[in-house]
């Protein structure tokens, strides 16, 4: 059978095309990323401006359009949290509904954190897939997107905490650190609200789970202060002050960084270090999958038991 999975987020609508199989892995054959630029144009009152709204639309259009000429027989469309979140929400799912033939579909935080956690596990292999003993061992994931953070936690495919928080990578830029370079009392406020935030769930996530990270805040941070896999603490302390001093252009030549998220890498240094320092972890080990991945995998085991 051939999937898709369209995940349309702050930065871009992004389409993965899957052939799939029960019993395997899904075979990818196409990707496409479409811009949609969410992330600074959400206005006082939480509504996506017209101009991105128009954005969103076209990238949807393209991308639906690119799963119908790849002959897709499923799509998954999600709409991410910065469109969930959206006051003028219905009237983006309406015009998406019109201009592309499809129903952008969103889940709660924490339905998308349970969901991530199931592609970390498949991930991990199978000592950690289907039929996973306690003896494996608990697995922690910390995930940053462009609205929100989540962190799950469990020994099973699905996790027994599942908590989503409002400290998504765009959203403290475009709240709590509007400067760029930054200001060194903006940069300290940032990191003194995600430690008020998550230190409160760390009773609830076990001390020695294997800490695993995904999305692509900190697929670049790795890059940056780590190595590709892995992001130790002390390297992305290190980095914090250097991030902050340089202009989104500069930041955008960094290893691994794009233009388009370059403005908000500071903040996604910020939240992943007190997020780090709150769970009290020395480093996280970066996993190529999560939601895209997870949505794939869910779908194909749905088909698999109807």
């Amino acid at each position: 059978m051939r999937l898709a999975v369209l995940d349309v987020g702050s930065n871009a609508a992004h389409l993965h095309v899957v052939d799939a199989r029960p019993g395997g892995p899904p075979q990818s054959v196409f990707r496409l990323k479409a811009p949609t630029l969410l992330a600074d144009s959400v206005d006082d009152d939480g509504a996506l401006s017209d101009d991105a709204v128009d954005r969103l639309v076209s990238a949807v259009t393209e991308t639906v359009d690119a799963s119908r000429r790849h002959a897709v027989t499923d799509l998954i469309p999600l709409a991410t949290a910065t469109i969930r979140d959206a006051t003028n929400v219905e009237e983006i799912r309406h015009r998406v509904r019109e201009a592309a033939g499809i129903e952008l579909h969103s889940l709660s935080g924490e339905d998308e954190a349970r969901v991530t956690f199931l592609a970390v596990r498949r991930w991990l292999g199978p000592s950690a897939g289907p039929g996973l003993l306690p003896s494996a061992g608990p697995v922690l994931l910390l995930d940053i997107g462009g609205a929100t953070a989540e962190i799950a936690a469990g020994t099973g495919e699905l996790p027994d905490v599942a908590v989503s928080l409002p400290l998504g990578a765009a959203r403290i830029t475009r709240t709590m650190l509007p400067c760029h370079p930054a200001r060194t009392r903006d940069v300290a406020a940032v990191h003194r609200h995600v430690l008020r935030s998550v230190r409160p769930h760390a009773a609830l996530v076990d001390g020695a789970a294997r800490p695993i990270a995904t999305s692509k805040t900190f697929k670049q941070l790795a890059r940056v202060a780590g190595a590709d896999g892995r992001l130790p603490l002390a390297g992305l302390r290190e980095w914090i002050p250097r991030l902050a001093a340089m202009r989104p252009e500069e930041r955008a030549t960094l290893p691994g960084v794009a233009a388009s998220r370059s403005r908000q890498l500071l903040a996604g240094a910020v939240i992943a270090a007190a997020m780090m320092e709150a769970l009290d972890l020395t480093h996280v080990d970066v996993c190529p999958w999560a939601l895209r991945e997870g949505l794939l995998l869910r779908r194909i085991t749905e088909l698999s038991t109807t």
